[in-house]
């Protein structure tokens, strides 16, 4: 499947490299906050005080971006109908 911008199609013996999904969860960054972004949360809270608003929001698209359990488009090949996921990006560019 090679995708091309709308109207245009690949030249004859072109092939695209397969599509494979990013897993944001299986990076190292992603497990170290998933684990300890709640753990240090309750500790500030312990202390009296809070992440700030836009740094708590930046975590939680973070640990939500890439993840096909917050959203993904079912991309279907016209020609030979294979299928893909491709989960919603955090980056606001809409997937």
């Amino acid at each position: 499947m090679l995708l091309l911008p709308v109207g245009r199609e690949a030249s004859p013996g072109v092939t695209a490299p397969p599509y494979v999904r990013h897993r944001p969860e299986r990076t190292l960054l992603y497990q170290l906050i998933e684990e300890h972004y709640p753990s240090f949360k309750a500790h500030l809270a312990a202390q009296g005080t809070d992440v700030p608003g836009y740094v708590q929001q930046e975590f939680e698209e973070y640990l939500k971006c890439g993840c096909l359990d917050h959203g993904f488009l079912r991309v279907r090949c016209d020609t030979c109908h294979a299928e893909h996921l491709v989960a919603f990006s955090c980056k606001n560019r809409g997937f």
